[in-house]
């Protein structure tokens, strides 16, 4: 039961890390379609300084934790595009700080905005409620303009106990090509259980929602990939632009589906409304439906394989 429900954690922990970099300030003015601005990086570069910002952080930690890679690829498309040929990508690094007291999580945490805030860069929003027990901080870097969050995940609210995660996001960049070949990677290994399963989740879902689908983006589609000795199925797609009341409707008919479903959720906001991330008990796939501010609502499931028993 502890590693199932650890394992749900880390996974909402990823898609909460996701939600926060498609709400960021990186977007352009989506209504005129202009894109953010551009930046001189490949992706050699982005990962180093990605890394770099990490361990601004994670070395001067105590207790000193052991970072676990996690996450679906550290290269992919730019959320503030529009998902059109030759778009421009960035890269995303979240690691899991492992090997420490279930209990050090929020103090990690802290740290994290301590060494940040000490060479100077900057909130998004305000600063963490430091009186949750599991809170979160959002930052970027200055003058470069990554993006960073150090987040808890509760795993025993009771005993005080959670995970905690660290992630930092780049700027766009041009596309070098080398991130086509790095998905395509992750698509070698196959599922049959566990992608039967997102695409009956996405199915439902889609009949909830009630909203016109768009045509597949670059990155989005039904593909698997390994975390460690774990196997997962994942599926995304997009609605077409939405105006404001359609996208409000849209939720409201995803909460009322997990609801009446036995879903357990969790909602968040961002700059363009509420995102919803939830859990099925009965198999323990994991979806996340998140509005964009260009109006387009993306949906994200992730399943591992279990025993047809457990379903």
């Amino acid at each position: 039961m502890r590693q199932s429900q650890t394992k749900f954690v880390i996974a909402a922990l990823i898609m909460a890390i996701g939600t926060t970099a498609c709400g960021s300030g990186q977007t352009g003015n989506t209504s005129s379609r202009t894109p953010s601005k551009q930046v001189a990086l490949d992706e050699q570069q982005a990962t180093q300084r990605a890394e770099e910002v990490i361990h601004q952080a994670v070395d001067i930690m105590s207790p000193q934790p052991t970072l676990k890679r996690t996450g679906l690829r550290p290269v992919g498309p730019c959320l503030a595009d529009d998902h059109t040929p030759g778009e421009r990508v960035q890269v995303r690094i979240t690691y899991q700080l492992t090997d420490v007291p279930d209990d050090a999580a929020k103090k990690l945490v802290r740290q994290a905005r301590d060494a940040w805030v000490e060479r100077g860069y900057k909130f998004q929003g305000s600063d963490a409620d430091w009186s949750d027990p599991f809170p979160s901080v959002s930052m970027r870097t200055v003058p470069d303009d990554f993006w960073m969050t150090a987040l808890t995940g509760v795993v025993d609210r009771a005993e005080g106990e959670g995970l905690a995660s660290i992630s930092v996001t780049s700027p766009c960049f041009a596309d070098d090509s080398t991130a086509s070949a790095d998905s395509a990677s992750f698509r070698t290994i196959t599922d049959e259980q566990a992608e039967r399963r997102v695409l009956e989740h996405s199915s439902r879902l889609y009949d909830a929602l009630r909203v016109p689908h768009a045509s597949a983006r670059d990155g989005e589609g039904i593909g698997t990939y390994q975390d460690g000795r774990d196997t997962y199925s994942h599926h995304s797609w997009s609605t077409r632009p939405l105006t404001t009341e359609e996208t409000a409707l849209a939720m409201a008919r995803a909460r009322d589906f997990f609801e009446t479903a036995g879903w357990t959720m969790r909602v968040s906001s961002g700059a363009a409304g509420l995102s919803i991330a939830a859990r099925n008990p009965r198999d323990g796939s994991i979806v996340q439906v998140s509005p964009s501010t260009n109006g387009v609502v993306r949906i994200a499931v992730t399943a591992g394989a279990v025993p047809e028993t457990a379903v």
